[in-house]
């Protein structure tokens, strides 16, 4: 997502790094190039208008003037004006003194919903919270059913009924409240496009039910057809923060900066991939940075924690550093670093990468991860503890029982080597400026990427998954980060 706003606001940046000092000739050409990248990635005209105004108030006069150089200064601008539009701070939810704490969804069919309201249950879950969901969606076809089947793999239970969405509304309220439970989330229903049909129903789920927080999920390649939809359900239930969808496809993402400019809330959640798991809070000031190629440790770290098995990867580790990590050991961290996501997912969270390293690691073929741990696995126990026995008979051996070539497993073999002395020389000290040695695992994420038409992809995928392993303290990452959180508006009491 933003990946065509990144790219531009990386040559504005490139442009104005020779530069002295800006004139106001200059200025006017970088705000007129921060114009064109906003509009390129869809964001509605008066959002871009008030964001460039805002980005010359900040430069202007004096802060101009004290700017060390002139890109550093522009893209400083604006990170800053990014983060506030975002949302500047990310929010917190707070629940009712009076259980259950009541969250409906809306939003137009394929927004995804659906799957919406089940990741936010898991989420809910993750705080320690017991949620029910609704399912008031009787309009799609199949609705109450495909939430149902993403309920059971989240653990919740489903409450609806074949009569009219405000009877499940509010029937399914009164046994979640019978229940015991904590959180309610209701999936109302949605239409291709917005009309009274759709408004005068979720209006009247609302009356019955006097949410506590009304979320519209919008997906990120909505486009400008976002702002249209979220003024319009916001004038008919006061919308408290919006969900976006998607932010995984590679998308112009002008849907996120407009419906957030428009209607004045915040985004709340985003939803990063298909699985469960792939949910959280945002946070405006990662987004920003995200967007400005400067990476995002923090929720590298929190994936890797969320997914990464913390005592195989503290073992691997230790061996890297030693200079006694083996094939098998290479097999147990590509099997962690595999349930993080795709390589180019991962890369763009690491800072300190470039352009074309993101952009390899995005056309790797994720299948030469199967080729490679193939080429392992058909390996005998004592090869892979000590590759060296393995001479030329056995690499014919080994191709033929991975279905691949003498070169490859050679190839293979080259990178592995490779990758042992690199880790030798990381145990010798971190890199200063990155904690935990992560920027000599950027370098070797690198090479792999840079050389991305070989076979061994598997090891630019271990030096780009292993780096938020390296950065995260032995115990999880939880108990030593810190998060930044506003909150918001407490609900009302019931």
């Amino acid at each position: 997502m933003f990946d065509a706003l990144s790219e531009r606001l990386d040559r504005l940046s490139t442009s104005l790094r020779s530069r002295g000092r800006l004139s106001d000739a200059d200025l006017d050409e970088a705000l007129s190039d921060v114009r064109s990248a906003l509009l390129e990635a869809d964001v509605e005209l008066g959002v871009v208008r008030a964001f460039v105004e805002a980005v010359r108030e900040r430069l202007s006069g004096e802060a101009l003037a004290q700017s060390l150089t002139p890109g550093q200064q522009v893209i400083k601008a604006v990170h800053e004006q990014l983060i506030e539009v975002l949302g500047a701070t990310p929010l917190k939810i707070t629940y009712a003194s009076k259980p259950p704490t009541v969250v409906l969804l809306a939003g137009l069919q394929g927004a995804g919903k659906t799957t919406a309201a089940a990741k936010l249950a898991a989420w809910f879950k993750q705080q320690g919270r017991q949620p029910y969901l609704i399912a008031a969606d009787l309009q799609r076809p199949a609705a109450v059913e495909q939430l149902r089947v993403l309920a059971r793999q989240v653990g919740v239970d489903v409450y609806s009924e074949p009569s009219s969405p405000l009877d499940v509304a509010r029937k399914g309220l009164a046994e979640a409240t019978r229940l015991g439970r904590d959180v309610v989330i209701i999936d109302t229903a949605g239409r291709l496009a917005i009309d009274e049909a759709l408004m005068d129903e979720v209006r009247a789920i609302a009356d019955i039910t006097s949410p506590d927080y009304t979320f519209l999920v919008i997906d990120a390649v909505t486009g400008q057809d976002a702002v249209h939809t979220a003024q319009r359900f916001h004038e008919a239930l006061e919308l408290s923060g919006l969900i976006v969808t998607k932010l995984d496809y590679d998308a112009r993402g002008g849907a996120v900066l407009s419906a957030r400019g428009v209607v004045g809330r915040p985004v709340v959640f985003a939803s990063t991939g298909e699985k469960i798991a792939d949910f959280d809070l945002f946070y405006p000031e990662r987004m920003a940075s995200r967007i400005l190629g400067m990476g995002d440790v923090l929720s590298l770290i929190e994936q890797a924690e969320r997914t990464m098995d913390a005592d195989v990867v503290a073992e691997s580790a230790g061996r890297m550093m030693s200079g006694t990590f083996t094939l098998d050991d290479f097999l147990a961290q590509l099997a962690q670093v595999r349930k993080m996501g795709s390589l180019g997912g991962i890369m763009k969270l690491m800072p300190g990468v470039t352009k074309e390293m993101r952009t390899a690691a995005s056309n790797v073929d994720e299948g030469e991860l199967n080729r490679v741990e193939a080429i392992v696995r058909s390996m005998t126990p004592k090869e892979r503890r000590d590759p060296h026995v393995i001479d030329g008979s056995r690499r014919t051996r080994i191709a033929k029982g991975s279905a691949t070539s003498v070169s490859a497993v050679n190839q293979l073999l080259k990178q592995f080597n490779e990758m042992k002395k690199m880790m030798r020389q990381m145990g010798n000290g971190p890199t200063p400026s990155m904690p935990g040695g992560l920027g000599r695992m950027a370098g070797l994420a690198a090479r792999g990427a840079s050389r991305s038409e070989q076979l061994p992809a598997g090891f630019e995928a271990l030096g780009a998954g292993m780096a938020s392993a390296t950065t995260t303290p032995r115990g999880g990452a939880g108990k030593n980060k810190k998060k930044k959180g506003g909150r918001v508006t407490p609900p009302k009491q019931r």
